[in-house]
């Protein structure tokens, strides 16, 4: 599994200014990092894991976005074209992200996921939140940092897209 150490290591290597908060308790999952932290939701970000049905089978897709707007597995799949979303397992989340489900960072995610990002979360300039992969640990980060080493599509989540806008949008793999 990943953790706060290797994604210390990334920051490093792309000079990027960074912190590795240790937390006051353990969390489970990013929702709870407001109240660890004493911040408002719209500064931590979180990496929610879907697991949607194609054609070709099951496939997880992660998307990141502020923990005060998650993302609605109707909303993913009309931007995907797909019928099929519902949450990942633990255990798809797990292997998927080599992350614990609920602490899932949005760095070093595998190239082979595929990563939706929510718009609303581009071109700030504001520091935020987002677990470092392990219970104590969080990452301070600026979010242009943050969201120029993720590699994943910018969608709008705000609105929802029309079939035909969604039939364009190529899943990894």
């Amino acid at each position: 599994m990943k953790d706060a150490l290797a994604i210390h290591r990334r920051l490093l290597a792309h000079q990027v200014h960074h912190e590795i908060v240790r937390l006051p308790r353990a969390m489970t999952c990013a929702e709870e990092l407001p109240e660890l932290l004493a911040v408002s939701p719209a500064t931590c970000v979180g990496v929610t894991v879907f697991e949607v049905t194609t054609r070709i089978g099951r496939e997880p897709v992660a998307v990141v976005a502020s923990v005060d707007a998650p993302p609605r597995p109707g909303a993913i799949g009309a931007l995907l074209g797909i019928r099929h979303v519902r949450p990942a397992s633990a255990f798809t989340v797990n292997s998927a992200t080599d992350y614990a489900a609920g602490l899932v960072c949005p760095l070093l995610l595998p190239d082979g996921l595929t990563v939706l990002v929510d718009g609303r979360l581009a071109g700030s300039r504001e520091l935020v939140h987002t677990p470092a992969g392990e219970r104590r640990t969080a990452l301070l980060i600026r979010a242009d940092h943050l969201l120029a080493l993720v590699s994943g599509k910018t969608i709008d989540l705000a609105r929802s897209r029309s079939r035909k806008e969604a039939a364009t949008f190529p899943l990894a793999g």
